[in-house]
């Protein structure tokens, strides 16, 4: 099941799913930003469009990529997905999460606007437990947890994601104010709390299957994410 592109405000009084959940942890906040230094950037040509990408490299030691569509400089009202890396979901096409299709919707989105950014964090993987924690929560998952669980029988955070180096890569690319894709009201305190604001959440579809509605489930009620119409 797809959703297509909505558009929701947010701030005091947001309603939808979700809006009441109590997040499992509020690991999106870092206590202390890290700096990006820009490396290189050229022209990406993708089945989504024509991108520039911009290579970043964080204090933390990370790779992040920036890619742009259009001319984003001193840009307000920028529509932007902060998209965490999962090799399983966007390179391997699992379908255990949603993170290759928000991949896809979000650059396709980007086109679609003429003006964007889409920025790849490096760093991010299983919410920051890295690849092979995240298969050892799978590994709990199959046998019954769900995703916060699983992470916390491993002794792991939740979301250990930092996304003060994506605060730090907008303002070098001069974005001032963006309408966010995501479904993740962390992902808005993040960006508010490093400088950036959040005028506009856009929700992302929704690719709710037999492989991954448990885990929609879990998103949308102890992590609260916004997520309208999984069932």
């Amino acid at each position: 099941m797809t959703l297509p592109l909505t558009r929701t405000p947010d701030g005091p009084g947001a309603g939808g799913p979700g809006a009441g959940a109590t997040p499992a942890r509020a690991g999106a906040v870092p206590g202390a930003a890290v700096t990006v230094t820009r490396v290189a950037s050229t022209r990406l040509p993708t089945t989504r469009g024509e991108f520039t990408a911009v290579a970043y490299r964080d204090s933390a030691g990370a790779e992040h990529l920036a890619l742009v569509a259009g001319d984003v400089a001193e840009g307000s009202g920028v529509l932007v997905r902060l998209h965490s890396e999962c090799l399983t979901g966007d390179v391997l096409g699992s379908l255990r999460c949603d993170c290759g299709p928000q991949l896809d919707a979000a650059l396709a989105a980007v086109t679609a606007e003429g003006r964007g950014v889409v920025v790849y964090l490096r760093g991010h993987e299983g919410r920051g437990i890295g690849l092979a924690d995240k298969i050892a929560a799978y590994a709990l998952q199959e046998a019954g947890r769900d995703t916060v669980e699983a992470n916390l029988d491993l002794g792991l955070p939740v979301d250990a994601r930092d996304f003060s180096g994506a605060a730090a890569v907008l303002r070098d690319l001069g974005v001032r104010d963006v309408r966010l894709l995501t479904h993740n009201p962390a992902k808005v305190a993040a960006l508010a709390a490093h400088g950036v604001d959040v005028v506009e959440r856009v929700d992302l579809p929704v690719a709710a299957t037999g492989d991954n509605v448990d885990y929609l489930r879990t998103k949308r009620d102890r992590m609260g994410h916004r997520l309208p119409g999984v069932p």
